[in-house]
């Protein structure tokens, strides 16, 4: 039998859900309490403790690092009762670290599972990326074209004005020329300080969301988490992996890579049917934060499987002992 039909997608979904609502709870004790190591590692002890708990054979392909950055969840660490599946795992343990210490919106818990081999190793560099929502004709934009040619595409691909699009940029000192071009063709731009998972998944629901279109550099190892989301939502995504030295190369040969210039497509980013889950630690446009009630925490979560395209909401009220 093949990887892909030993993936019991269904049958772990909704304890992927609960491994990101552990994170979740774990790190609410520490919003907006200024340390971000420690909210971090919350969310890490958590999400290994449940991860452990799953029947199945995985691996950390996306993670915090590597081994000897230990004990965060790092790239390679083995996960899970080694009874089921082997499946390459990406996660984020607590996506908006500086959101949490700060009390600022969408800060998350992020997690994705797929058959082994299937999610890109992208090493710990920066990605250029673009993503646009679901219903236009297949690469109608492109990283090749100029942001201002981005928006005028999308727009015409829409039926509407420049100025109707809506784009979603991390601000960041790299993006200002970006921002600048952008904001010339009249399209509104909504800017975030952390999260870009969230900015990419903002693109597939543009109906409740308001974002059209993300563009800009961020994390690659947050790309694929990012892809992984859109591929169970509908979407389109590119990246590109950016290096800035002979170490971040050398990086993605450990890693595999060998085209340092490739353009991924979403499903060159995540190969074969995925499930992904985020739950909200601080509100945020996707999911609501964790909310204290007396004796209960309860928090949302959103559950995703490509194979099937189902988007599940779930509220989750849990006793604090």
């Amino acid at each position: 039998m093949t990887a892909q039909k030993d993936f019991n997608d269904r049958m772990l979904s909704l304890g992927l859900a609960r491994v990101s609502e552990a994170a979740a709870h774990a790190s609410a004790r520490l919003i907006g309490r200024g340390d971000e190591k420690a909210a971090d590692q919350a969310a890490v002890n958590a999400m290994r403790d449940q991860l452990n708990m799953l029947d199945i054979k995985g691996v950390v392909v996306i993670g915090e690092g590597e081994r000897d950055e230990a004990p965060m969840l790092y790239i390679g660490e083995e996960v899970g009762n080694g009874n089921g599946p082997e499946v390459d795992i990406a996660l984020d343990p607590l996506e908006g670290t500086t959101l949490t210490a700060k009390d600022m919106p969408n800060a998350l818990t992020v997690i994705a599972m797929a058959p082994r081999g299937t999610l890109l190793h992208a090493p710990d560099v920066y990605m250029d990326k673009l993503a646009i929502g679901p219903g236009f004709a297949k690469d109608v934009v492109s990283l090749d074209m100029s942001p201002a040619e981005r928006v005028r595409a999308l727009a015409r691909a829409r039926g509407c004005k420049d100025e109707d699009i809506t784009v979603c940029i991390l601000e960041r000192p790299r993006h200002e020329e970006m921002i600048a071009e952008v904001r010339e063709t009249g399209a509104a731009i909504r800017l975030i300080t952390d999260g870009d998972v969230a900015g990419v998944i903002h693109t597939a629901e543009a109906e409740l969301t308001g974002i059209d279109m993300y563009m800009g550099s961020g994390g690659a190892p947050e790309g694929v988490l990012a892809a992984s989301a859109l591929k169970c939502m509908g979407g389109q995504m590119w990246g590109r992996l950016l290096f800035r030295n002979d170490d971040e190369r050398g990086r993605a040969r450990k890693a595999g890579i060998t085209d340092l210039d490739r353009i991924y497509a979403r499903d060159e980013l995540v190969t074969a049917d995925v499930i992904f889950a985020a739950t909200g630690v601080t509100n945020g446009s996707i999911v609501a934060g964790v909310k204290r009630e007396p004796g209960y925490l309860q928090t949302e979560t959103i559950l995703m499987r490509s194979k099937t395209g189902s988007v599940r909401r779930m509220i989750y009220r849990n006793p604090v002992r």
